[in-house]
């Protein structure tokens, strides 16, 4: 009856796709999951083996194609060259690492599951993507985007995408190839417009990039409406001359990398790619058969559980190699334990080839709901899962040069540890040294940690989450320990969050010096004082408090005012 009623117009096809797509998704938010797996869930209820409402393919297709221009733009606009000179080995090596081996692994896995080798090697392929999308959405939610392990990760996500653009490439001159009628000219051609294609947008970026978009930044919605403008037209062009809209939508990307507005135009196209992804998972769900899902459980559960469990140990393998702690490298390695939504749409492109069937596509997509929905849990709770691993990752323990700071500074004497080094901390720490005090700043940010040390003041690199790290700070001669963390870490179900861990450590580690912890507002302040901090800090209360008394101390007709009012 449903399906009926909305297929009695496109309209009322794609009001009713809407609706799903907003319950389900309200569905999907309560549990604490992406919106990548609210919507495949939308594509599978909406395709024809469950509500059958998607039934005009032509426009979902439509809207489908353009989103991936959109995403993929997207993931151009990201490729700066100067990112990609600035990486580190630490980003090269595990990206290139977790690459390398999830392919190689993974193709062997899906021949002894019985898969072919073209099949297995799509498969294989299609694992070593990780959504970008919702690691740093859950980093930044969870204010780790600048700790070390979040800028490792962030980093080999960029490896990653140099991986997606050159898959995307092999794809589009494998799609030449395959062609019927395509000769060795056809293909040449197709290449020599590619590279016209790619000479055209280095030219635009020596040339017109800036000036441009600087011109059209003076209206931000017609430099959104150039984005997008740029991405359907590069696509279109991509698909006239062979090399796929995929690719064409990557190059406007890279057109646009360079310019200051990169950023800009990033930030206000992802609602919009979020959106017309939508009709790309229902398009993928119109075309999976669930009865054919039931055999496919067995490999999905296999293949789940090694992108699960395989990925995060191999980049802890690594990074451990490299010479950082196995913490690092456990809550690193944890971003990648997943696939993402270009795992799809590679497979999907390898359906339009004509390479894999149908099945491969419903198979990856199954690991894609499995492990995009179980990592993000993980992610989600990975300081409470390190404290379950670590017992069972101890053989992992080397020493870790990347990260020796507590020994460098532990012979000295300090009056204060200062945890938090933004600017409020920052500001606390240079008056205290200014009374002659000795101040050990702590901070998760390099950056932070870098400007406290080029102000003159001692620092090292830590986590407060970690009890490890805490423990082995110079607790002895400390008087005095500072925490200007607000609501870095809040942690989930528990309702604790890292002053509580940092509360609990330091007075278990023997520090009896008095604890100064920085509250949100005036609840958290009752709740921290509960905790058992010796003097809680509000940065506004306390500045308003102190600004009033300047005021009246600067008006004496106001402060007597003040005085006689009953």
């Amino acid at each position: 009856m449903m399906g009926e009623w909305a297929t009695a117009s496109l309209f009322n096809e794609i009001a009713a796709l809407l609706v799903l797509a907003a319950v389900v998704g309200f569905a999907g938010s309560l549990l604490r999951q992406p919106l990548i797996v609210s919507f495949i869930a939308v594509g599978i209820l909406a395709g024809p083996s469950m509500l059958d409402i998607a039934r005009t393919p032509a426009p979902i297709e439509l809207l489908a194609q353009l989103g991936i221009a959109i995403l993929l733009f997207l993931v151009g606009v990201k490729l700066d060259v100067k990112l990609i000179r600035q990486l580190g080995p630490v980003a090269l090596a595990t990206g290139l690492g977790q690459v390398g081996f999830t392919a190689g692994f993974g193709f062997l896995l899906c021949l002894a599951l019985g898969l072919d080798a073209l099949t297995s090697l799509y498969v294989a392929v299609a694992l070593t993507f990780s959504s970008t999308i919702i690691i740093v959405k859950l980093l930044s939610d969870k204010r780790e985007i600048d700790s070390l392990h979040g800028r490792i990760a962030v980093g080999f996500l960029i490896v990653q995408d140099l991986v997606v653009v050159l898959a995307m490439i092999a794809l589009s001159a494998i799609g030449v190839g395959t062609r019927e009628g395509a000769g060795p000219g056809a293909i040449l051609g197709v290449f020599a417009a590619g590279l016209g294609a790619l000479g055209g947008v280095m030219l635009f970026i020596r040339f017109v990039a800036d000036p441009l978009t600087a011109r059209l930044a003076r209206t931000p919605e017609l430099l959104l409406a150039f984005a997008i403008a740029l991405a359907a037209l590069l696509a279109a062009l991509g698909d006239t001359l062979g090399f796929g809209k995929e690719l064409g939508g990557l190059l406007a990307g890279v057109a646009l990398a360079s310019t200051p507005w990169r950023d800009a135009i990033a930030a206000r196209l992802a609602p919009l790619r979020d959106f017309l992804l939508l009709f790309f998972f229902i398009a993928l769900g119109s075309q999976l058969d669930l009865g054919r899902l039931g055999a496919d459980l067995v490999p999905a559960a296999v293949l789940s559980l090694f992108v699960l469990v395989g990925n995060p140990l191999i980049v802890l393998v690594i990074m451990v190699a490299l010479g950082y702690r196995r913490r690092t490298g456990f809550l690193a390695g944890l971003t990648v334990a997943q696939i993402s939504e270009f795992s799809l749409i590679f497979m999907g492109v390898g359906v339009a080839l004509g390479h894999v069937s149908e099945a491969a596509l419903g198979l990856v997509t199954m690991v894609g709901l499995v492990t995009i929905a179980a990592s993000t849990y993980m992610i989600t709770w990975s300081h409470q899962l390190w404290a379950v691993a670590e017992p069972l990752l101890r053989v992992f323990e080397r020493a870790a040069p990347r990260e020796a700071a507590v020994q460098q500074v532990a012979a000295h004497r300090h009056d204060v540890l200062l945890f938090g080094l933004g600017r409020y901390g920052a500001a606390i720490g240079e008056r205290l040294r200014a009374r002659g005090l000795a101040v050990l700043g702590v901070d998760f940010s390099p950056e932070a940690l870098a400007a406290w040390r080029a102000r003159g003041g001692e620092g090292i690199y830590g986590d407060v989450s970690d009890p490890e790290f805490l423990a082995h700070l110079p607790l002895a001669a400390a008087r005095l320990a500072v925490s200007t963390i607000r609501d870095h870490g809040a942690a989930g179900l528990s309702g604790a969050d890292d002053r509580e861990v940092l509360v609990q450590t330091l007075r278990a580690a023997g520090f009896r010096g008095r604890l100064a912890l920085t509250a949100r507002d005036a609840a958290d302040a009752g709740r921290l004082d509960r905790l058992g901090a010796d003097l809680v800090l509000e940065p506004f209360t306390d500045a308003a408090d102190e600004a009033v008394q300047r005021l009246l101390a600067a008006d004496p007709a106001g402060a007597s005012a003040a005085a006689v009012r009953p």
